[in-house]
C-alpha cells in the first residue's frame, strides 16, 4: 500500500483512489446479508441457528456504520461525529 511522493508531496490522487475502492467494496457486499437469508422462512432452525444469524447481521451493520438505537432498539445509520 504505498504511496509514491511528488515534488509537490500531493496525495490527493491516492486518497480520491483508495475512497472509489473502500465505497465499490461497500456497495458490492452491501446486499449480502438478504443474499445469505434467501429463502429461510422455509428453514426449520434451532435458537442457536437463530442467533447465529443474527450476530453475523449485527457484525455487518456494525462494519458498514449502524448502530442499534438505545431507546427504540431498531438500526440507524451512524453520523459523521460518531463514526470518528
Amino acid at each position: 500500500m504505498g504511496t509514491t511522493l511528488t515534488n509537490q508531496n500531493s496525495i490527493q490522487e491516492k486518497i480520491k483512489s483508495r475512497l472509489k475502492s473502500g465505497h465499490a467494496c461497500y456497495h458490492s457486499v452491501q446486499n449480502l446479508f438478504p443474499v445469505v437469508v434467501y429463502g429461510c422462512e422455509t428453514w426449520s432452525l434451532t435458537l442457536r441457528e437463530e442467533r447465529g444469524l443474527r450476530v453475523f447481521e449485527n457484525v455487518l451493520r456494525r462494519i458498514f456504520g449502524a448502530k442499534r438505537d438505545e431507546v427504540s432498539g431498531e438500526w440507524r445509520k451512524l453520523c459523521n461525529e460518531e463514526l470518528k
